[in-house]
């Protein structure tokens, strides 16, 4: 009990400073990414927030993996935590987290919980596929026989297969690039399950309700 005190402490205290992180670290990737004939400085500097940025996710993760007190139980139960520190262009995504521990902090929330459901997963749809353009616009551009000339058709072929359309006239042509793709279609279909199961589930429940209130006979 005193080992998950002292990590709910920690988590705490932590949260505004990882999340002002993960912003810098999305920002300096983007810039990195997107200003063509940035200097030799501006690279040195990018990198340089980046990789200091990459470094608080893991002392974060390792020292919430030391107050855990589990063991190699809590690189099991905390996956998802693992792979952000590995792929850290997915830590924004926390931001949504940040918010729901704000408004916890002021009372219940304001939303319901099929608005909030809803609301967080068009979030991190839009982090998600903004993040994801960067990282397949930087694999593909350049590359033989591409059709992603463009961070534009970067964003076009993220909406595409976020949305599971998949129209087929931009498409990754390398590995790294499709192997982000196949991360892009696991991660449109969740949001999509996400906020499809939450719109169908409040729509039973309204008329479930309004079956309640007919009178009967009617």
């Amino acid at each position: 009990m005193y080992e998950d005190d002292r990590r709910g402490r920690w988590e705490q205290r932590t949260e505004v400073p990882l999340a002002l992180a993960s912003v810098a670290f999305l920002i300096a990737y983007a810039v990195r990414v997107l200003a063509t004939g940035l200097p030799g400085v501006g690279q040195d500097l990018t990198l340089a927030v980046m990789l200091g940025a990459w470094t608080l996710f893991v002392v974060d993760y390792a020292v919430r993996w030391r107050l855990g007190g589990q063991g190699l139980r809590f690189v099991r139960t905390n996956w998802l935590d693992a792979l952000v520190v590995l792929l850290p262009l997915l830590r924004p995504l926390r931001i949504v987290r940040l918010y729901e521990a704000v408004q916890r902090r002021h009372g219940q929330p304001r939303l319901s919980l099929y608005a909030r459901v809803i609301t967080y997963a068009g979030v991190s749809a839009v982090l998600l596929g903004f993040a994801g353009a960067l990282a397949v616009y930087q694999r593909e551009r350049g590359a033989p026989g591409t059709s992603m000339h463009t961070f534009g058709d970067a964003v076009w072929w993220t909406c595409a297969t976020l949305t599971t359309v998949g129209y087929g006239d931009v498409v990754p042509v390398t590995f790294w690039g499709r192997l982000i793709a196949v991360g892009m279609m696991a991660g449109g279909l969740a949001l999509l399950g996400a906020v499809t199961g939450s719109f169908s589930s409040w729509l039973i429940q309204v008329f479930s309700r309004e079956d309640d209130e007919r009178p009967p006979g009617s």
